[in-house]
């Protein structure tokens, strides 16, 4: 797969109205342009320093994520850019894309946990950064709070605010911290929130409105839109080889 086959299918998948949103906005791209015949594939959430020596270590030719190295946290950002470049690693990023898209982060985790979407919110300037989704055969919290444990192979936070079974449930993956976003929750009828951050108005406001609220890591709420992402990338270039890129459990 050539690169420029790549962006090409970067821009099918998400079309260029969607990206045109976020245009300039540093939510997409390529941070590092090494290079451009890719044969082996890497993925993972975040680009750190040791997301990006594991990726050297794999020969990956493509590294993708969700996130860019994070510019303010000082240094962090250089050192990556100088393990992609001394090993040749084209690094690309798609973030607000993948949170809004129809196969992303949010529909993807829903699918994985048995729910069906059936609607979205959190809309930020015509992205919308959750999903609502539904099950038929409503679950006990603590049934929820273990299959999520299950998918994610980490414990989650979990403050359960009401006694209902678990039929509908709001998720925003990754910072999903907001208490508009639970307030919307609220208000399209879940039983549940879940979510990859909280701060202390997530746990107030949800025990305030009974909301029950579940709470992952940013990082592996985040890794299933890419999963989704790079599976489609292999059926269209079956030739490419796909691996993950191991992060650790910090969080």
């Amino acid at each position: 797969m050539l690169i420029n086959d790549f962006e090409n299918f970067i821009i099918d998948t998400f079309t260029k109205e969607k990206l045109e949103i976020v245009k300039g906005k540093n939510e997409y791209g390529f941070t590092n342009m090494g290079i451009k015949d890719v044969s082996k594939l890497g993925y993972c959430t975040n680009l750190t320093i040791e997301s990006a020596r594991e990726a050297a270590k794999n020969n990956v030719d493509l590294l993708i994520t969700h996130h860019d190295a994070w510019e303010w946290m000082s240094g962090i950002k250089e050192e990556v850019l100088e393990i992609l470049k001394h090993s040749n690693i084209t690094h690309f990023f798609i973030h607000l894309p993948l949170d809004d898209a129809e196969f992303g982060n949010n529909t993807s985790i829903l699918k994985k946990l048995g729910f069906r979407v059936t609607d979205k919110f959190s809309n930020d300037e015509g992205m919308y950064c959750g999903r609502i989704g539904e099950i038929d055969e409503p679950i006990e919290f603590e049934k929820l709070v273990n299959k999520i444990e299950m998918l994610l192979e980490e414990p989650v936070r979990k403050w359960k605010n009401n006694e209902r079974l678990i039929k509908k449930i709001g998720v925003v993956t990754g910072a999903g911290f907001s208490a508009i976003d639970i307030k919307d929750a609220v208000n399209l009828g879940c039983d549940a929130y879940f979510t990859g951050e909280k701060i202390l108005y997530t746990v107030q406001y949800a025990q305030y409105s009974k909301m029950n609220l579940i709470v992952g890591s940013h990082t592996f709420t985040e890794i299933f839109g890419l999963e989704s992402l790079v599976k489609m990338i292999n059926k269209r270039y079956p030739m490419v080889e796909i691996i993950r890129i191991k992060e650790e459990h910090i969080e």
